[in-house]
């Protein structure tokens, strides 16, 4: 008990929860829409399956669809959640949300002043803008270049004032947002750095800041979004996720010693997956790499219990044969653009189909550094210590941002056989620099 009591102020007083302690039931609280019975059926499913205790379930009014608007978060999700929760805030470490509730809230809306702002600056731009365009159409006369250098060098600034006028990436997915519920105000013009990240410099933690992990039990169904911790539970039962694993490259060479490299490139991603590869095969589990631009063929990957691969935006391939329990997930944009429409062609959608128990993507264009490093997230996963979200939540670089990850929070498909051995992963890609020792704005 004294070692749980520890464990608990650490989380607590830097924000984040240390992986070598496992989960618990009572540290996970399930949020549910009161407006939508399937919603409160899959959480009260969950509820039952993992002995959560009902005291953890939190019934809000919620908008129906997959989509809320900002004010609609800050005051039907965010501010009741906090209230519900402010007894017992060092306590929760998970918060789950399930079919029913929103998956992405849209972005913050201008305030007068910055309307004010943005209406004296918009003359400003289109003059420096059509001055381009001018020169660009005589582009070799003498000192075009220069010119042009110079308008561009101009517009840049007050671009970067249009966005801080008009939030145009102040959209994210909802649970991203909720890792920073008790954060207080930050800012939204755009995604900030995950402080629960395993490299997450300790200088930069802030003491009393409380992050908190999120999942989702979602999809084209409300039988898919309980079947998510049904599989978990009977893998965990059954002795672990058995299969093979099919990393899907795509040929991209990489260098390392490239200025400021910090390998969240598509190249740096590339290489990430070649290491996943390495990492998984070094682990004993039977792997697949395909490092050729094309991606899996259709039915080409039997016994999968886990996959990665990417770039078929919103093109879902049925290339793997899914065993009960298996972790997949796909590098693409908007692949989580919806998780409801079963006719959709996103990945997210078609895995959860198929039988994935763990998917992951972004509802909105996340850029790759949107998503884990895939060497890191299947790195930890295999070492058996950490449940899924807890991998997630440790290699995801980015909060209040586009990516939601999909599963049953407690599910841990490698506890009993600990395939891979702890330290074995690496800041991936191998010799990039760490992405949080750069500012921001240049991830």
């Amino acid at each position: 008990m004294r070692l749980a009591l520890f464990c608990s102020l650490i989380a607590a007083a830097f924000g984040f929860c240390p992986a070598a302690f496992a989960l618990d039931p009572a540290e996970v609280v399930v949020i549910a829409n009161k407006s939508v019975p399937d919603s409160i059926e899959v959480a009260e499913h969950y509820l039952a399956k993992r002995q959560v205790p009902r005291g953890n379930l939190i019934l809000l009014d919620l908008p129906k669809g997959e989509d809320m608007t900002r004010k609609e978060y800050d005051e039907k999700l965010a501010g009741p959640l906090r209230e519900a929760l402010q007894a017992r805030k060092k306590q929760v470490k998970v918060l789950l949300t399930v079919y029913g509730v929103p998956l992405r809230v849209g972005g913050q809306e201008q305030t007068p002043e910055e309307k004010a702002g943005f209406d004296l600056l918009t003359p400003r731009l289109e003059v420096i803008r059509k001055e381009i365009a001018e020169l660009e159409k005589n582009k070799t006369a003498p000192g075009s270049a220069d010119r042009i250098k110079a308008a561009q060098a101009a517009l840049a600034p007050l671009q970067q004032q249009q966005a801080r006028f008009t939030h145009p990436e102040s959209h994210a997915c909802v649970d991203s947002e909720l890792m920073m519920l008790w954060v207080g105000k930050y800012p939204l013009e755009r995604f900030l750095p995950n402080p629960m990240h395993w490299q997450f410099p300790a200088s930069k933690r802030q003491p009393g800041k409380i992050f908190l992990m999120t999942a989702r039990l979602d999809g084209p169904s409300k039988d898919i979004a309980k079947r998510l911790v049904d599989d978990a539970v009977a893998v965990e039962q059954a002795g672990g996720l058995q299969g093979k694993a099919y990393i899907d490259a795509r040929g991209l060479a990489y260098k390392a010693d490239k200025p400021g490299e910090t390998g969240t490139g598509l190249e740096g991603y590339d290489e990430s997956y070649r290491e996943a590869a390495a990492v998984l095969k070094k682990a004993g589990i039977e792997t697949v790499l395909d490092d050729k631009p094309e991606i899996f063929k259709a039915d080409s990957c039997p016994d999968t219990a886990l996959y990665s691969g990417w770039y078929a935006l919103a093109n879902y391939t049925p290339a793997c044969k899914l065993n009960r329990g298996a972790v997949a997930w796909h590098l693409a944009s908007y692949e989580a653009a919806t998780l409801r429409d079963p006719k959709s062609r996103v990945w997210c959608v078609g895995l959860l189909r198929d039988g994935a128990a763990v998917t992951l993507g972004p509802v909105a264009e996340p850029y790759t550094v949107g998503f884990p490093k895939p060497e890191e997230f299947f790195g930890f996963l295999v070492t058996g210590e950490d449940t899924v979200v807890e991998c997630y939540a440790k290699t995801a670089l980015l909060v209040s941002w586009m990516t939601v990850f999909v599963g049953d929070p407690l599910y841990n498909p490698y506890a009993q056989t600990m395939p891979g051995k702890k330290g074995s992963v690496h800041p991936s890609p191998k010799g990039a620099r760490n992405i949080f020792n750069t500012p921001t704005e240049d991830f």
